[in-house]
């Protein structure tokens, strides 16, 4: 099946109506989609309550991706809030729970930061972060280019495969060392996952002495309907290796991604069913 969404459910303003209180914006969104990707988990832990509320708040075959915390994949500098990692993917593991009791936890997503190349340290701490996380469902995306090099893209495709992970295939900006190619191959047979974060190539690489949050620059794009056409070619061809496909639109700086992932949907001629009732507008 080919899940279409994005990440978080909170700054979608085109999918409300203009009252909607924040705390009902997520089965609002479970009306619109199958699934999301759940990234305050990066910024913090969150606590098991959040999950059990957001679990009653979607329909029955709806599905979360959760985004690691940011401790676990090397985005935290300095100390983290706990004494040591084992606490830390314990603390994490415990959050997950609520969703996987309602079998709502479609994967956990290792994003890694661009300083986070291709070597034996890191190679290591990758095989350390499968083993804590069991048998939950795991994907791996990559911010830095050396995974892909000529030199190492078949053995870290190979390393993915044999080692478990749900390949997250990124389309981003073509910006020097601290983005990927487009690597649509998949590595495990049960899932893989695509995230779309734009092509803004001038706003990817975080600016020197910029008064703009380069957090709102860096996903400001808006896809084309010639761009979403060579991504239904490649979904057509990974659905073919892979049973679920997972597609998130990730280019929300300018509230494009809800629009596109819709587009998407259209172009893909797919119609969901079992979501959630959608509110009306009477007026």
């Amino acid at each position: 099946m080919i899940y279409i969404g994005v990440t978080g459910w909170g700054d979608h303003h085109s999918l409300y109506p203009p009252d909607l209180k924040s705390k009902d914006k997520l089965a609002e969104y479970s009306s619109h989609f199958p699934v999301v990707e759940v990234d305050t988990s990066f910024y913090a832990i969150q606590p098991i309550r959040n999950a059990e509320k957001w679990v009653k708040q979607t329909p029955e075959n709806f599905r979360f991706v959760v985004k690691a915390y940011q401790g676990m994949t090397g985005h935290q500098r300095g100390d983290i809030p706990f004494e040591t990692k084992e606490d830390m993917f314990k603390a994490y593991l415990e959050s997950l729970v609520p969703y996987q009791n309602a079998g709502k936890l479609a994967m956990v997503l290792f994003q890694f930061p661009p300083w986070f190349d291709c070597r034996k340290e890191n190679v290591n701490y990758l095989r350390y972060c499968k083993q804590r996380m069991g048998d939950i469902p795991i994907a791996l995306e990559f911010r830095n280019q050396s995974w892909f090099s000529d030199e190492f893209r078949q053995s870290t495709l190979d390393f993915m495969e044999k080692e478990g992970w749900i390949h997250s295939i990124a389309d981003e900006p073509q910006a020097g060392d601290r983005s990927i190619p487009i690597v649509p191959v998949v590595t495990n047979s049960n899932k893989t996952l695509v995230r779309m974060h734009g092509r803004n190539v001038h706003g990817w690489n975080k600016p020197k002495n910029a008064d703009t949050n380069w957090r709102d620059v860096r996903y400001l794009y808006k896809y084309n309907q010639e761009e979403l056409l060579e991504w239904k070619q490649r979904i057509e061809k990974l659905t073919q290796e892979s049973e679920d496909i997972i597609v998130l639109f990730n280019n929300n700086s300018g509230g494009d991604a809800a629009g596109n992932a819709k587009e998407f949907q259209g172009l893909m001629d797919i119609q969901y069913e079992g979501l959630a009732p959608r509110q009306l507008d009477l007026f």
